[in-house]
C-alpha cells in the first residue's frame, strides 16, 4: 500500500518541489495539506491531488490515512509541529533548519524517540549520486588522507533560481527570532556544512565565521564565510550567500592521493558533474538537470526508513548538529572568536 503524506505548510518549496516530487515517488500518496488559510489549503490540495485540506494541525494529524508529515512551516514553529506529529504517531520529515534553537532540537528528538517514529531532515544533497560517490571514495580511502574540503553556494543576484527563491519567501524570513537569527547560513549554508560532514564522514568541532550581518544594524547576514575544523583532522571552508553576481555551487575535497570536484552540483536540484583525479581513479560523470529528482529520492528514502525501521539518511542528530553549527557561526561572527561545537549526549 502507498504511504500517505501530509504537508504542514504550503509555501513555495513544498508547492514547487516536494509535493510534485511526492506525486512521482514510488509507493507514495498525497493525503492532506494544512494552511492557516482555507483557500491556500484548498488550492494546494487541488494542485497536488491531496484528498483533504485542513486549517487545523490537530485535525490533519488525526487523519488515519496520514503516515508521514512533511513540516515546512515557519522555522520557529518546526519544534511544536514536529512534537505534535510525533505524539500522533506520524513519521516526520522536517525542512531545514530543524529548529531555531538547540534546546528545541533536543526536545524534538526525544519526542520522536518516545513515540517510536522516525525523524528526518531535508538535506537532499545526501541523495545526489555525485555526493554519494564522493562520500564512498573518501571513506574508503580513495583520496588518501583528507586535508581540505571547500564548498561555495551562491544563487547569484542575477540568477533565475535566486529570483524564484526570493519570490517564495514570506515576511517571517525578515524576522530574526522567527527565522533563527540567520539568513544565508540557514537558507543555504546548512546544506553546505551538512554535505561536507556527509562526504568526509567527520563532524564539525570548531567554527570561525565572518559575515556581513550579526550586528544591531544588520542582524541577518546575506553573506557568510566559515572556517571549519573537523573531528578527523580535516580543515574546511564554506562560503554562502546571495551577493555574488551569478550562481556558483561547487564542492572540492583534497586528499594526499587526489581530489574530487563536484562542479555545479551543490544546488537543491540534480545536475552538475563529478570529477575525480587520484592515484587510482581518473574520471568524470555528468548529471542531467532534474528539478525534482533529489526531492523524489529523499521521499522514497524516508519511506524506506519508516518501513524498514532504519535511520533516515539525514537524521534528527544531523539536524541538531546543523543547528549547533549555526549557533556557533552566529556567536563567532558576533564575538570575532573561534567557537567549539561540543557533542550533545542523550
Amino acid at each position: 500500500m502507498a504511504i500517505g503524506w501530509a504537508f504542514i505548510g504550503t509555501g513555495n518549496y513544498p508547492n514547487t518541489r516536494v509535493a510534485p516530487a511526492a506525486a512521482l515517488a514510488e509507493d507514495t500518496a498525497i493525503i492532506a495539506a494544512y494552511s492557516r488559510d482555507q483557500q491556500r489549503a484548498d488550492e494546494f490540495a487541488k494542485t497536488h491531488g491531496a484528498l483533504a485540506a485542513y486549517t487545523s494541525v490537530e485535525e490533519l494529524l488525526a487523519d488515519s490515512r496520514v503516515d508521514v508529515v512533511f513540516v515546512s512551516s515557519p522555522n520557529n514553529l518546526h519544534a511544536s509541529h514536529v512534537q505534535s506529529a510525533a505524539k500522533a504517531g506520524k513519521h516526520i520529515l522536517v525542512e531545514k533548519p530543524m529548529a531555531t534553537t538547540v534546546a528545541d532540537c533536543v526536545a524534538m528528538i526525544k519526542a520522536c524517540d518516545t513515540n517510536g517514529v522516525k525523524l528526518g531532515i531535508g538535506f537532499q544533497l545526501r541523495f545526489h549520486p555525485g555526493h554519494v560517490e564522493s562520500s564512498r571514495l573518501v571513506r574508503e580511502g580513495g583520496l588518501g588522507e583528507v586535508a581540505l574540503a571547500q564548498v561555495m553556494l551562491g544563487f547569484g543576484v542575477r540568477g533565475e533560481l535566486q529570483r524564484e527563491l526570493r519570490s517564495g519567501l514570506r515576511e517571517w524570513w525578515e524576522t530574526p527570532d522567527m527565522v533563527g537569527n540567520s539568513r544565508a547560513m540557514i537558507g543555504s549554508g546548512v546544506h553546505c556544512v551538512d554535505d561536507l560532514e556527509f562526504i568526509l564522514g567527520q563532524t564539525v568541532v570548531e567554527v570561525a565565521a565572518i559575515t556581513d550581518g550579526q550586528t544591531a544594524e544588520a542582524p541577518l547576514e546575506n553573506l557568510a564565510s566559515l572556517s571549519l575544523r573537523f573531528s578527523g583532522g580535516a580543515i574546511g571552508t564554506m562560503v554562502c550567500g546571495s551577493r555574488m553576481p551569478d550562481a556558483i555551487n561547487d564542492v572540492t575535497v583534497y586528499g594526499s592521493d587526489g581530489r574530487v570536484l563536484l562542479r555545479n552540483a551543490a544546488s537543491p536540484t540534480l545536475g552538475g558533474a563529478l570529477e575525480v583525479t587520484s592515484e587510482t581513479v581518473n574520471s568524470e560523470v555528468t548529471y542531467e538537470p532534474d528539478p525534482l529528482a533529489l526531492a523524489k529520492w529523499q521521499i522514497e528514502g524516508f519511506n524506506q526508513a519508516g518501513t524498514k525501521d532504519v535511520e533516515p539518511r539525514a537524521s534528527g542528530l544531523d539536524g541538531l548538529r546543523s543547528v549547533q553549527i549555526t549557533e556557533a557561526m552566529i556567536e563567532s561572527a558576533k564575538t570575532k572568536r573561534t567557537v567549539r561545537v561540543e557533542p550533545i549526549r542523550f
